[in-house]
């Protein structure tokens, strides 16, 4: 059972779902949703984030076999592709419900993010559009914050861009590592396009846009604003040296989901000024 779960774990994309989970939970507390809501927002994008890990994995299932993903559960044969695809639908239709309870507004915004995962998955990925799916996704992350409040209004144009090049720098760092199996596949998406080194160096310059957007966007400057771009900064000096010296290592998505991090962090310190007046 324990292996089972852990699978599981695995083919959901933990880490990165973990994150943006966490993310959306931070973004509501901070800005002043009540902890009971920010709680509900967090557990609505958990399922949806789980959704789409599943379902690109299941979706995928064939294709990793015969590429002899190790690090694949279903390509190990540790899970089966029928149950892992019925999961990611069940955690779908788990948050679309969820995610009314937040308002009709919330529910939109975040049905755009749904969708924009699974048309990732379901072939949009293979092409130029896989980078707006991902832009789009997370671009409508701070739209679900703002509308799932008691006074729902929209967001600040500086908070979508944020999470749009935070979604972009996402794209770009997830796939660098495979980017000659998935060109075996016939998967022309733009870093395919651009190479290894450029689709580093994009990652890194979408995150430092979205790190100068979250500090100067709001007009004013907090102690979290601080902290998170002096976090980004020594993050991207790092991410830096990764890309000169091995940009298709698995340690420069790390680091940039930690930049990712950092930046959010900048976001929250604006507060309920992600919203509109």
């Amino acid at each position: 059972m324990v292996l089972r779960l852990r699978a599981l774990v695995v083919a959901a994309h933990g880490g990165p779902t973990l994150v943006v989970s966490i993310v959306t939970l931070a973004l509501g507390l901070a800005s002043g949703l009540e902890p009971a809501r920010s709680g509900l927002l967090a557990v609505t994008i958990l399922l949806q984030q789980l959704s789409i890990g599943w379902s690109n994995d299941a979706i995928d299932a064939a294709r990793d076999t015969v590429d002899g993903r190790a690090d694949k559960p279903i390509a190990r044969g540790d899970l089966d592709a029928s149950l892992v695809l019925g999961l990611a639908i069940a955690a779908a239709l788990g948050a679309v419900a969820l995610s009314l309870l937040l308002g009709p507004g919330a529910a939109i915004a975040h049905a755009v993010f749904l969708i924009s995962g699974w048309a990732y998955n379901v072939g949009l990925k293979r092409g130029l559009l896989a980078t707006a799916c991902y832009a789009v996704g997370f671009g409508a992350l701070p739209l679900i914050v703002t509308l799932a409040g008691p006074d729902p209004r929209g967001a600040q144009w500086w908070a979508i861009a944020t999470g749009a090049l935070l979604g972009i720098a996402a794209h770009f760092a997830n796939v660098l590592p495979d980017l000659e199996d998935d060109a075996r596949h016939g998967i022309r998406a733009l870093p395919h396009r651009v190479g290894a080194r450029a689709s580093g160096l994009v990652a890194l310059g979408s995150l430092a846009v979205a790190a100068v957007l979250g500090v100067l966007g709001p007009g004013m400057l907090s102690p979290l604003s601080v902290v998170g771009a002096a976090a980004g900064l020594v993050l991207l000096v790092l991410g830096a040296m990764v890309v000169a010296r091995a940009p298709r290592s698995r340690a420069l998505f790390r680091i940039i989901m930690g930049a990712a991090l950092a930046a959010v962090v900048s976001l929250a310190g604006a507060g309920a000024l992600i919203a509109l007046p």
